[in-house]
């Protein structure tokens, strides 16, 4: 079967093809190098992993609650909605939702990677090919396992979401070669990795937990390399050039928070839309939820030095101003040290599995006729 035989609703169009502008650079120089960014690249190096083979697949996933949230953290728990809904509804809502949720994952990664095969070309030093040359095989592996995941234990896809759709076209089709690394780097791949660990955190599925943490464990590298790229750079920029840059992240900011709403799960089972964001956007959840999400893009963007007028008082309006205070290398530190705890877990239940499997054939071999 087809992916499209997957999805809730018709996607337009099977290919979506984006323009893009800038020139493919190429470097005399093989031998000069950032030494942090060639740290980075060599730890891209020693971290890659398989997808087949790290994820322990056989663990089971209910299709109707994927990641197993708790019910506080569904978008309609206490509308008058969510009330009225006998139990068939909920549980619709509830495998859409989570459906929707991890084809965004994967729609996201898989624009994650044409952007960094894009910033492979586009950039313009050896030390930062290097790293997205990594980069585009880790978006790879995260394409292949988001798809199985959604095939074999959720069944359902969601086309990509608009606002998500947006900001990627507009990071690929401008020449300027920093652009890329700003909307993918520092915005699309901050938000999803805020994301990320949030449902990491809050799921009770092994599978969901297990897959999440190891994605992250690459990603927290993503935004590193975007983040030591472009602080460089963006410090030698005229006021004008950093005006625009700021512009563009208020604009992609906004996109980010909108894309997460979820507008499409809504509108596919037939409920007010109008009634259900008035809901979802003054709940308390909804705003803890989104001041999370930009846990690791406000930091990132401070550090980089785009912390104008313009983009502080747009973080204020949104109330996420104060994930400026963010350590980004603590948060780093923190991924790294849970994937190795998932790591373990995975290991421990092997050995597990394996001891059983001993101990059921002694038994069989105790009790076959003639084995005493």
């Amino acid at each position: 079967m087809s992916s499209f035989d997957f999805y809730v609703s018709p996607v337009p169009e099977e290919i979506w093809g984006v323009p893009m502008a800038g020139n493919t650079r190429f470097s005399w120089d093989y031998d000069n190098g950032r030494d942090q960014l060639l740290n980075l690249y060599q730890k891209g190096k020693d971290k890659q992993w398989d997808a087949r083979s790290r994820i322990d697949w056989g663990l089971e996933v209910d299709p109707d609650d994927v990641a197993g949230l708790p019910e506080e953290f569904n978008p309609l728990s206490g509308s008058r909605i969510w009330d009225r809904m006998n139990r068939k509804e909920r549980t619709a809502f509830t495998r859409h939702q989570g459906s929707w949720l991890f084809s965004q994952f994967l729609h996201g990664e898989q624009g994650a990677l044409n952007v960094s095969a894009r910033i492979v070309a586009s950039a313009p030093d050896m030390d930062s090919k290097f790293y997205a040359a990594t980069q585009t095989m880790d978006e790879a592996r995260h394409v292949e396992l988001f798809s199985r995941f959604l095939r074999e234990k959720s069944g359902m896809y969601y086309p990509v979401n608009q606002d998500l759709a947006k900001l990627l076209a507009e990071s690929l089709e401008d020449s300027r070669w920093d652009l890329p690394y700003l909307g993918m780097q520092v915005l699309i791949e901050g938000l999803a990795l805020a994301a990320f660990g949030l449902f990491r955190d809050l799921s009770t599925n092994p599978l969901v937990k297990q897959l999440l943490a190891y994605v992250m464990q690459d990603e927290a590298r993503h935004v590193a390399f975007g983040r030591l790229a472009l602080k460089d750079h963006y410090s030698r920029l005229t006021s004008r050039e950093r005006a625009e840059r700021e512009e563009f992240v208020v604009e992609g900011c906004y996109l980010l928070r909108d894309r997460f709403k979820g507008t499409e799960v809504y509108e596919q089972l037939g409920l007010p839309l109008d009634v259900c964001m008035d809901h979802v956007e003054n709940s308390e959840m909804y705003k803890l939820y989104q001041s999370l999400l930009f846990s690791r893009v406000v930091p990132c963007v401070k550090d980089i030095g785009l912390w104008g007028d313009r983009v502080r008082s747009a973080y204020s309006k949104m109330g996420i101003l104060d994930n400026a205070r963010g350590n980004l290398a603590s948060l780093m530190k923190q991924d790294e040290d849970i994937a190795e705890a998932e790591d373990q877990v995975r290991h421990e239940r092997e050995l597990a599995a394996r001891r059983q499997e001993v101990d059921e054939a002694i038994a069989l071999g105790e009790e076959a006729p003639g084995s005493e």
